[in-house]
Order: C-alpha cells, then sequence, then structure tokens
C-alpha cells in the first residue's frame, strides 16, 4: 500500500476492469423463503440482489459501502421452492463516491437443469470511509464493447436519478 502526503492509498485508485470485481453467489429456496404459492418472496430475492451487488461494489471499492438507489427491479418468473438462485453482479459504472452494479438473478431447476434469467436491477452503492463518509473509488476501465455500452446506459440512468431527486 502506497499512501501519498493526505493519507489515500495511491494503489487502490488504479482503475480497474469490471471482471476485478463479478461476484456470482448461489443460494437454495428454501420453504422458509417462499410464500403461500411456493414461490420465491420478492422481498428475499432483493436482499440476496443487495448483498451481492455490495460484495461486488465493495470489491471495487476495497470498503464498506452503502446502497444509495435501486433501479428498474424487474420480476419476469418466479422462482420455486426448491430451485437454485444464481446471482450474478457486475460493475457498470462509477463516479468519484459511488458505483452501479447490475445484478441478474437466474432461477435453476435442478431436476431438469433448466436456467432462466428472472430479474435483474441497477443497485448504487457510496464507499465508505472508516467514519462512514463517502470515500473515493478507483475508476471503470471497461474493456468489452458491452462493458462500453453499459456505462453509457448507467451514466443516462444516473441524470435519471438525480432529476427525480432535484439535483
Amino acid at each position: 500500500m502506497i499512501k501519498n502526503g493526505n493519507g489515500v492509498d495511491e494503489t487502490s485508485l488504479n482503475g480497474k476492469p469490471p471482471s476485478a470485481s463479478e461476484v456470482q453467489t448461489v443460494e437454495l429456496v428454501l420453504p422458509n423463503d417462499t410464500n403461500l404459492l411456493g414461490n420465491l418472496l420478492g422481498g428475499r430475492l432483493m436482499h440476496w440482489m443487495d448483498l451481492a451487488g455490495a460484495m461486488a461494489a465493495s470489491r471495487h471499492a476495497n470498503s464498506i459501502v452503502a446502497t444509495v438507489a435501486v433501479d428498474s427491479l424487474d420480476f419476469r418468473h418466479p422462482v420455486r421452492q426448491g430451485e437454485m438462485v444464481i446471482l450474478k453482479a457486475k460493475l457498470t459504472w462509477v463516479g468519484n463516491t459511488s458505483m452501479e452494479v447490475i445484478v441478474r438473478a437466474y432461477a435453476e431447476n435442478m431436476i431438469s437443469g433448466n436456467v432462466i434469467l428472472t430479474n435483474e436491477a441497477y443497485f448504487t452503492f457510496v464507499a465508505l470511509d472508516e467514519n462512514g463518509r463517502p470515500k473515493k473509488v478507483p475508476p471503470l476501465v471497461p474493456e468489452t464493447e458491452e462493458e462500453m455500452k453499459a456505462c453509457r446506459e448507467a451514466e443516462e440512468r444516473r441524470k435519471k436519478r438525480l432529476q427525480r431527486r432535484g439535483k
């Protein structure tokens, strides 16, 4: 770790590609996770998605993060008891202290082997220092055309989010 005169770790401010902080987790849908129809509760899925997104953002920022916004959470297909939920989280955009992460949820039926995209959402996190104050994060260095497109689209979502908040 190399600290400058202001005590900032300069090695952590080098740019990182989205692949460096990508996260994949798996959860099993148990009876306690479901509603009366045997489908995964939306709130439980949102919790799992938030955790996966936070892990990717923390990995990028090398710090604790806090969720500040969730955009476009779409429920496309129910997840049934006994299925696995595969969560994939990847950074799409980075500002000074905040980061956007796309989190995709897939249901895998362990009997048939079928995997289907069930949900996706964009989570915005802010990196926090040891005093709970926003902290500068390393820039994002997109490597593929798809990642560059995701970054441009994230900037548009950010503008709309700020407009809704009156900023």
